[in-house]
């Protein structure tokens, strides 16, 4: 029997048949045997989700095989590709056609469908989470049709753009796209009071900022992208692979290891950590600059929280943290409201922080109590990572949840796309 395992290693399943279609002809072909026998369907991504949002006992499908590149019109701006493409080759491809995403989270690996499906985000107070950039979506749906959708369907594109798997099968996506752009991006340390102090200042000045601090540590480390007309001023391979993979993964690995050891020593490591982040600089095109490398591994939780409130939300999780046996940093990113209708950002310009905690370490106790304090902020949890809500504390927080339940009725009559976790997030 295959197995599933996702990238952090704490969510595993064992389907009845994992099928990777390469083909559209082939995802009916693997819908119509699922419905035919009574198995439900999921889809799987990259595996960078946290949740259980895979996970089936019935069909999984793979679409790593349903990655090519279909139109990419410069003139326009639009690029319509499968939906199985990873976001590192999408930029990629597209950069090689003059054009660029105006904004990408710090992990690349994704696919595309799952990015979307989740509201992957990246950082930039004007600039909203990925799904925002969908003009139209191609799903195949329980019965084997085909639907394209576009913005004069309303609220159906809107409920698709976050579909969180439960609508049908996500086959191709149309974007637009922005003129390939440079970046200067910049790391630095910073007192965090500073950093909070002059927060909203530092948000609408800069075209991304975002900053991580460990629990126990009075530092920030700042990350700052800029636009820039200037020449690519990059490290080279050796330099790269020094700031990037040694110091940024083996390093932080070597901390966390011997946190997870002697749990006494976390205030200690997490202030030594923070000391020892050095300022860099690098001019690059942008999608080399919006992502690195991330090899350690860890579970996280991320949270939702109107901007105004962003500055209480890390105070708070900060002190929840500090509690705990936590040697992982904090991170603060801010995006712009839209109007997906589960989106965590929907009607509202949002700040989202996360928590996270070494694998292998205690992490659902700190959790459960960021979760109850963010949930005092009106808060709203990522997809993609750990949460402990059901539909009935869900629903309050999404002013469409139910024009999303409506979409799922009409797309997923018989509930074909579902499983567990979908049953307990949407009911």
């Amino acid at each position: 029997m295959p197995e599933w395992v996702n990238w952090s290693r704490t969510q595993r399943c064992s389907p009845a048949v994992l099928e990777r279609p390469g083909t559209r002809a082939e995802v009916v072909g693997a819908l119509e045997r699922a419905a035919a026998v009574g198995r439900t369907v999921r889809v799987a991504g990259s595996g960078h989700s946290f949740t259980a949002g895979v996970l089936t006992d019935g069909t999984l499908l793979s679409l790593d095989r349903m990655g090519r590149v279909l139109d990419v019109d410069p003139e326009s701006g639009l690029a319509r590709v499968e939906a199985g493409i990873s976001l590192d080759r999408l930029s990629r491809v597209l950069h090689l056609h003059g054009l660029a995403l105006p904004n990408l989270g710090d992990i690349d690996v994704q696919s595309l469908a799952g990015a979307i499906a989740t509201a992957t985000h990246g950082t930039g107070a004007r600039l909203p989470n990925l799904s925002a950039q969908v003009e139209a979506l191609e799903l195949v749906l329980a019965d084997g049709s085909e639907r394209r959708l576009t913005a004069a369907d309303g609220d159906l594109l809107r409920a698709a753009r976050v579909g969180l798997g439960s609508l049908g099968v996500v086959v191709a996506v149309t974007l637009r796209c922005v003129p390939s752009f440079r970046l200067r991006g910049i790391k630095g340390r910073e007192p965090l009071e500073e950093v909070l102090d002059t927060l909203q200042e530092r948000a609408d000045a800069a075209d991304h900022f975002e900053f991580w601090t460990f629990p126990h540590s009075p530092l920030a480390v700042t990350r700052l992208n800029l636009r820039t007309e200037d020449e690519r001023h990059a490290p080279g391979r050796a330099a790269e692979w020094l700031e990037d993979v040694l110091l940024e993964n083996h390093a932080l690995e070597l901390f966390n290891r011997a946190a997870r050891r002697f749990p006494r020593a976390i205030p200690t490591l997490n202030r030594t950590a923070s000391r020892l982040a050095s300022r860099s600089e690098r001019t690059d095109w942008s999608f080399r600059i919006f992502a690195s490398p991330r090899r350690v591994r860890f579970v996280e939780m991320e949270y939702a929280v109107p901007r105004d409130r962003a500055v209480e939300a890390v105070r708070g999780a900060r002190e929840i943290l500090a509690r705990h046996p936590v040697s992982f940093p904090l991170e603060l990113r801010l995006v712009a409201g839209d109007d997906a209708l589960l989106s965590p950002a929907h009607g509202r310009d949002t700040a989202y922080v996360a928590v996270h905690v070494f694998e292998g370490m205690a992490w659902e106790q700190p959790f459960r109590e960021v979760e109850a304090f963010m949930s005092g902020l009106d808060g709203r949890p990522h997809w993609g990572k750990l949460s402990f809500l059901g539909a009935s504390e869900l629903a309050p927080r999404y002013p469409a949840w139910e024009a999303f339940q409506a979409a799922r009725r009409e797309l997923d009559p018989d509930g074909l796309f579902s499983n567990a976790w979908a049953r307990r997030v949407l009911s």
